[in-house]
């Protein structure tokens, strides 16, 4: 399995620090709104990189973070007169709706910037102990860029170069800072911001230092892939390395990987523009399958345009997977024979696609490519299976389509709705269990209900129930 890492601009050979073991850390969204589609390109790309891991037989360990204290979040909490720990708790709720329409498992952990200020204030702490960081007198801490000889290796970022350009831009306010590109590890609290007690003095972190401690907590001081958007490349991702490297003494990631920016119409999105466009919209229009299959369309690596017409053009590809499994699952369960010869002969083709796929996502998660491998599958299985074909055959096709697409996190064989009359005559049945105290079959019942996707809360008025 080959991954393009940014620090070397090449693809390489992936090989894990420990063996069957994959640690990788994905930077989440700040929360303080709903999350829009750039948000979802990289939730999307990695859960996938992910999923591939796993169907490779790794176990991976998945974290990704949400920031949770910010100055956007700060600034909508004024506007809204509430505090910021409300605005980020109601949108990480938010986020994680839109992340499970989009079909994006949970992290392994999903850690708050929040919950680990005191990992932030022991790692701040030990960079000034070592020479790389230092306070100033309103107690802000700096990190010192030039004392990281390796800075700026995963950007390509050339010292001078960005000495000369920050000469222009010098921030007021900063005059305290020993050297223009030193960067904010600690600042103090402003009136009505969050804030937290260090040695240094009551405020919060920067940035950067949030993801340093979170990936060392949850992953170790060394881990396997680090990945996030390309804008994320320079500061954070080199500031991070900064941090992590001088302060643990190892090497922070072996494997940088960063998709490409999404455009929308061909003009970068953005607010000013008009075209910003939230995922929770989108779904008023698309199931959010189709937004997915729509991001593994193409490259991770490549800037990507969204546009009314190629989701449409989405859609329509989607169906014909969805509708091509949903023929074979209805001739699996018509026919009860075994597989003909000539059905046998035909199964090394379709391990064949197979095959294809596999090639397609071990060569840097080409999802295009695997998504070509898996359209000709389905040709395959629309020519071949017919009114006269084995359910045995079908099924074997299907069980390949259903596995693959499950490695895209696409869902091809839809949960068939269940009506209310059936959900009411389960109801009823559970009810006259208990009466008669057979709870072993309620409770069973209950688990029944829950499988179809109906949760019941038993209250004073009756048994109220709701889809989930």
């Amino acid at each position: 399995m080959k991954i393009f890492n940014t620090m070397t601009r090449r693809k390489e050979e992936f090989v894990p620090l420990e063996e069957g073991k994959v640690k990788m850390y994905v930077c989440g969204p700040t929360v303080y709104n709903l999350i829009h589609i750039g948000n979802a390109r990289p939730m999307i790309i990695f859960d996938t990189v992910r999923r591939y891991m796993e169907y490779k037989g790794y176990e991976v360990n998945f974290v990704s973070n949400f920031t949770d204290v910010d100055d956007k979040i700060i600034k909508k909490a004024i506007e809204e007169g509430v505090t910021a720990e409300e605005i980020s708790t109601r949108y990480i709720e938010e986020c994680k709706k839109d992340m499970a329409g989009m079909n994006v498992k949970p992290a392994t952990t999903h850690p708050l910037a929040t919950q680990e200020i005191d990992g932030m204030i022991e790692m701040i702490g030990s960079l000034i102990d070592k020479g790389y960081a230092y306070a100033v007198s309103d107690g802000t801490v700096y990190f010192r860029v030039k004392k990281f000889k390796e800075y700026g290796k995963l950007s390509h970022k050339n010292l001078d170069d960005l000495q000369s350009g920050f000469r222009s831009l010098q921030v007021s306010g900063e005059e305290q800072k020993e050297d223009p590109l030193d960067f904010v590890l600690w600042k103090p609290k402003k009136e009505g911001e969050p804030y937290w007690k260090s040695p240094w003095c009551d405020g919060r972190p920067g940035w950067h230092i949030e993801c340093s401690v979170m990936s060392k907590k949850y992953l170790g001081e060394e881990i396997d892939i680090h990945a996030g958007g390309e804008d994320l490349i320079f500061p954070h991702h080199e500031n991070e390395i900064a941090q992590s490297e001088c302060c643990n003494g190892k090497i922070f990631a072996r494997y940088w990987m960063h998709n490409g920016f999404l455009n929308i119409d061909n003009r970068k999105m953005s607010k000013s523009l008009g075209n910003f466009r939230t995922v929770r919209e989108i779904a008023k229009q698309y199931d959010l399958q189709v937004l997915r299959f729509f991001m593994l369309n193409a490259h991770y690596r490549s800037p990507l345009n969204f546009s009314a017409e190629l989701m449409e053009s989405s859609k329509n590809a989607l169906e014909r997977i969805v509708e091509a499994a949903g023929r074979l699952k209805d001739r699996r369960d018509a026919d009860q024979r075994e597989m003909t010869s000539t059905e046998k002969e035909l199964l090394s083709t379709a391990d064949g696609f197979a095959v294809k796929f596999e090639e397609a996502m071990d060569d840097d998660f080409n999802t295009a490519d695997a998504l070509a491998a898996v359209f000709e599958l389905v040709k395959f299985a629309n020519t071949k299976v017919n009114e006269e074909s084995t359910g045995a055959f079908a099924g074997y096709l299907l069980d390949i389509l259903v596995r693959l697409c499950d490695v895209l996190g696409l869902i091809v064989l839809k949960k068939e709705e269940v009506l209310d009359e059936d959900i009411e005559a389960l109801i009823e049945e559970r009810q006259a269990a208990r009466k008669a105290k057979d709870f072993a079959k309620a409770d069973e019942i209950r688990a029944k209900l829950l499988d179809m996707g109906i949760e019941l809360k038993d209250t004073r008025e009756g048994v109220k129930w709701k889809r989930v």
